[in-house]
């Protein structure tokens, strides 16, 4: 049950870091975008009514990219204690 619970810990952990890094960069990235007007104004486009800041996809990608994580990180846990115990 262990190396169960120590796997969804790691997805989790790793879906954290993840989110939290898209999040930071799109940050960053807003804060220091310097908008060229000088040579824009020749080509008139239109503008976006609405933006999404961050990740924007369906539930669902997640809790079935939690669960593919969690089976990854559960073998290589497997794999790496059959690997210790034969040393």
């Amino acid at each position: 049950m262990k190396p169960i619970i120590q796997s969804l810990i790691f997805s989790f952990v790793i879906h954290l870091i993840y989110i939290f890094g898209v999040l930071v960069v799109g940050y960053i990235k807003t804060r220091n975008y310097k908008p060229d007007i000088s040579d824009r104004w020749v080509e008139v486009e239109t503008l976006q009514s609405e933006v999404a800041f961050g990740v924007s996809s369906s539930p669902l990608y997640f809790i079935f990219t939690f669960i593919g994580l969690a089976l990854i990180c559960l073998l290589t846990i497997i794999f790496y204690r059959k690997i210790v115990e034969r040393n």
